[in-house]
């Protein structure tokens, strides 16, 4: 994508998307393909026979495949090749994250591991630092955890951290006083990125050992989910750190933190889609092999529209997650990971896709904790049971909601950055809402003329939720103005819209370079699943838009604004049983998901 033009982000609320812009999977490379098959291999071999022994804790055969892992690459593939990583492009760990994302309890480990706890010494470590840290990390020597939240902070993590740090009278140690909760890995990891606030001020991070004086872990906690995972406490008792254990710079621990966390929003969402794909081939397999009343279940209408909405939803997510990586990747092109400034450039790119990587977060969360819930279902009593797989899918998807920031605050920092950005001028939004507010008495749905191709009323659908989206949030920024920010219901409608907007976007885009590859006839599966989304999803924007509205004003302004949206998301249901009834059978014959 080197000569298109790249989206900032959050601009696909402003202007039509891109066919050129958006990465879908059918664009991988021949290496990452490679990438995703040998991870796979990897989870389906060492990962799937042992799933018990991961689960019962055993620390020694977890760090042993993690070393394996190493040994394969699928540690270091965002360390640079200088410190033996293989220094490669989001897109193949987010392909790496994929696959392991149907490994439980091991996922967690892994992802912890190459993300949050191994990045910010990529980013942001000194040349000291990276020598010293990242060769071990890679390999699978060595393990990492990250430290960030506290007992009493929860999602203030930077305003409620207490952990502190002062300079020793030497001038040789920072001495580190306080206690870090739910820490994956905490009970084996070797390394810790910490966080403290140096004299009680000045929010930093430091790269801690095990092996220092003073640093130490608590109990396992007992889990519902996950349960093969190491979380402890990490405690810091007068922990000596040396002085240039310090990461990146005083005071600025909240650049390091805010920055992995997109990081770990958009990957959370990819390993999201892998769990969603294993749960869904579960459902399928068990749906064919189950009889009653003489004949399998699958053979039932109520169980193949399940299957068929899992299919959509999981489609949905998956394009929405890999065009924000591409944007990323795309913004990166030229940026080497040998360039000194590397980590700066790697860091603003991601921050600048920071909406679409909360996006991703809720999305992938939620799409995986419903299809699993309706894995359980299609087993009956037996997705109950734990011997069953759907038993364990449940209770382990349930984390990712409450993993890298709460679902509610992404959903929060969504429309927040987006009227951050519209204030500073970097999005036009304000321009755009009044622009709107002046032509929508105008509009006519009945005077669109859409173009005789397929998904062309979806795509104007679409484009019209983008106008719902201003318009709803102009009218709260005009009625709250500065204390919008106070009326959290209604940025969490809007939120809601605009994320079903960019997910059923990102779904039209790739059916869309779908057709245009392939004919609309080969295409059919694409086509299908937009159309059965943006049907199921329209009503909803529409019920959201209409509850925002109707708090914001009353009376006779609340009827002219009612009008305004009722023009905007006028729409005509179609056949979606029908719809459905052809997705299973393509679910049914593929054995799970008809994509890729």
């Amino acid at each position: 994508m080197s000569d298109v033009k790249i989206p900032k982000g959050g601009a696909f609320l402003l202007e039509p998307g891109s066919l050129d812009a958006c990465f879908t999977p059918e664009d991988f490379s021949e290496e990452h393909r490679m990438i995703m098959t040998t991870t796979k291999e990897f989870v389906e071999n060492e990962i799937w026979p042992n799933i018990e022994r991961i689960e019962e804790k055993d620390v020694a055969f977890v760090k042993q495949v993690l070393a394996q892992a190493g040994e394969l690459g699928l540690l270091g593939t965002d360390v640079p090749e200088e410190f033996g990583g293989m220094g490669l492009d989001k897109m193949s760990t987010c392909v790496v994250t994929e696959a392991m994302g149907q490994a439980g309890s091991f996922a967690v480990a892994h992802g912890a591991h190459t993300g949050i706890g191994t990045l910010p010494i990529v980013y942001y470590g000194t040349k000291a630092q990276q020598e010293k840290y990242l060769p071990d990390l890679a390999s699978g020597a060595k393990f990492a955890a990250y430290g960030l939240t506290e007992a009493g902070a929860g999602s203030d993590a930077v305003g409620g951290c207490r952990t502190k740090a002062v300079l020793s009278p030497d001038g040789k140690h920072w001495i580190i006083n306080g206690e870090k909760m739910f820490i994956t890995n905490g009970g084996w990891a070797e390394t810790f990125i910490v966080f403290a606030k140096i004299d009680g001020v000045d929010f930093s991070a430091f790269i801690v050992e095990r092996a220092f004086p003073g640093v130490s872990t608590g109990a396992e906690e007992k889990k519902m989910g996950i349960k093969g995972s190491s979380t402890t406490t990490i405690i810091l008792e007068d922990a000596q750190v040396p002085v240039e254990n310090l990461l990146y710079e005083r005071g600025k621990g909240h650049i390091i933190a805010l920055n992995v966390l997109n990081i770990g929003r958009y990957k959370l969402g990819a390993a999201a889609i892998g769990g969603c794909k294993g749960a869904l081939k579960t459902a399928a397999s068990f749906a064919q092999s189950r009889i009653q009343f003489n004949q399998p279940i699958a053979n039932f209408g109520a169980i193949r529209e399940k299957l068929a909405k899992m299919a959509t939803k999981l489609y949905i997510g998956e394009s929405a997650i890999y065009r924000t990586v591409g944007l990323i990747d795309a913004s990166l092109s030229g940026v080497s990971h040998s360039d000194a400034d590397y980590g700066d450039k790697a860091s603003a790119a991601i921050r600048q896709y920071a909406i679409e990587c909360s996006i991703d977060k809720v999305l992938g969360s939620e799409v995986l904790d419903y299809i699993v819930d309706e894995c359980v279902q299609v087993h009956g009593g037996y997705g109950y049971c734990a011997e069953y797989p759907a038993e364990r899918y449940y209770r382990d998807a349930r984390i990712n909601r409450i993993f890298e920031g709460t679902n509610e605050v992404n959903r929060l920092l969504v429309p927040g950055e987006m009227l951050k950005r519209a204030m500073s001028g970097k999005l036009p939004l304000l321009a755009a809402g009044q622009k709107l507010l002046g032509e929508i008495m105008d509009y006519s749905p009945l005077s669109v003329e859409l173009p005789d191709e397929p998904l062309a009323l979806q795509a104007h659908m679409i484009e019209m939720c983008k106008k719902a989206v201003i318009f709803v949030a102009g009218t709260a920024a005009q009625k709250f103005m500065q204390k919008l920010g106070n009326e959290q219901e209604i940025l969490l409608r809007v939120a809601d819209m605009i994320i079903e907007t960019f997910a059923m976007e990102s779904g039209l885009l790739r059916a869309q370079k779908a057709v245009a590859k392939q004919g609309p006839e080969k295409a059919k599966t694409y086509i299908d699943f937009v159309e059965s989304y943006v049907d199921e999803t329209l009503p909803k924007i529409d019920a959201w838009a209409k509850e925002a509205l109707a708090f914001i004003e009353e009376g006779d302004n609340l009827r002219t604004l009612l009008v305004g949206i009722r023009k905007l998301l006028k729409y005509q249901p179609i056949n979606n049983i029908g719809l459905r009834k052809a997705i299973a059978a393509r679910v049914l014959d593929k054995g799970g998901y008809p994509l890729g």
